[in-house]
């Protein structure tokens, strides 16, 4: 008995972990890991590729003394990125805080995609906390804050852009040259607003999924004791004994999930739904059948066919036909993320901004300035 409890205690120890997922803003990201952490904080960042990659430009991960967050698509380059980070993270203050790495993808590294990736990886200390704090409360606002880096033999300088419009996508400039190079990156709150109506089977195996992609959810079910706690950083959950009267809660252009345990209270959601109009997607869990009795009865009710046909049910993508409530909510999450790529193919692709004067850029003395004080959980 003792060598079989000394054995699972060693298959225990030789276990391996969860990869860490870089969710919300990587400016905020840093704030906690920093915080939280005595050492610096190292991205690696995909800031140009030419040819195949496994990850887009844009595509980022964090590498702190706590492990690694996100991902630039595995394999050798990202673990070539690893150990490159971990050189920065680990060297002497006065070494710069930016490098560049360009890898060949097929003959350098082995990787059948064959393109050329521009790697830029920048370290992050205490002293950064006040300039990521203000990009990180502008995200978290629903805004946009845009960040430009120069780096050259002196050293990395960054700043915070003015954007001459409160909102705008995310977008990413890279240029380099033989002994300088600039980057300028907006960022924006990505993740898509989706309200969920039910905490069902469906609704919960739904959750477990939609944790790991970019939508911030609000789950709605006047059962609270149906909704898990802890719930995953993006979801929200909403408890009233009326749950059509938090229809006018969500914000324009919001997705919405109906699945509740009643279909009179589905009914009355969808046609809430369909007569405040200004949302980008409503989907219904059911048959065909049940979608065509919703539309009849939301025709005799009066609703025009343009709003009625924005209706769409059943739901989730074609060719899974298994009732498991999970495989439901693999298919329902495939449509959404179709939904989504659609929506970020349609975006505008300029940044416009108005850059701040050298003399005058947001810089702080000191991690402790009060003004910079981002409240976070």
């Amino acid at each position: 008995m003792t060598r079989l409890l000394e054995g699972a205690k060693r298959d225990t120890e030789s276990r391996g972990r969860w990869l860490g997922a870089l969710r919300g803003s990587w400016p905020l990201a840093v704030c906690r890991l920093l915080e939280a952490l005595e050492s610096p904080v190292v991205r690696v960042l995909v800031a140009e590729v030419r040819g195949s990659s496994p990850r887009e430009p844009g595509a980022c991960m964090l590498l702190s003394r706590a492990g690694s967050h996100g991902t630039i698509g595995g394999g050798n380059l990202e673990w070539q990125a690893m150990q490159a980070a971990e050189s920065l993270r680990l060297a002497a203050t006065e070494t710069a805080s930016v490098t560049l790495r360009r890898l060949v993808l097929g003959r350098e590294l082995g990787q059948c995609c064959g393109g050329v990736v521009q790697l830029w990886l920048e370290r992050f200390t205490h002293l950064d906390l006040p300039l990521l704090r203000r990009a990180a409360r502008a995200i978290s606002g629903g805004g946009c804050a845009a960040i430009v880096t120069e780096f050259s033999r002196e050293g990395a300088v960054r700043r915070r852009l003015e954007l001459r419009s409160a909102r705008c996508p995310p977008h990413l400039e890279f240029a380099a040259g033989s002994e300088n190079a600039i980057l300028l990156e907006s960022l924006a709150a990505e993740p898509a607003s989706l309200w969920l109506y039910g905490a069902g089977h469906v609704g919960q195996a739904l959750i477990r999924i939609l944790a790991a992609l970019p939508f911030d959810v609000t789950w709605v079910d006047s059962r609270a004791e149906l909704l898990p706690d802890p719930l995953p950083d993006n979801v929200h959950p909403l408890c009233p004994q009326a749950p059509t009267s938090t229809v006018e809660l969500a914000p324009a252009a919001a997705r919405f999930l109906v699945m509740t345990h009643d279909h009179a209270l589905d009914y009355s959601l969808c046609r809430r739904i369909l007569e405040r109009g200004d949302f980008t997607w409503l989907g219904l869990i059911g048959s065909k059948s049940k979608g065509a009795r919703f539309r009849s009865r939301l025709a005799r009710d009066g609703l025009t066919p343009g709003a009625i046909r924005r209706l769409v049910c059943p739901i989730g993508v074609e060719g899974v036909g298994s009732k498991w409530p999970a495989a439901i909510a693999v298919a329902v999450a495939a449509q959404l993320l179709q939904g989504l790529e659609s929506s970020l193919d349609a975006r505008p692709g300029r940044l416009a901004v108005r850059s701040t004067p050298l003399d005058t850029a947001e810089t702080c003395p000191s991690a402790a300035c009060a003004a910079c004080t981002f409240p976070h959980s």
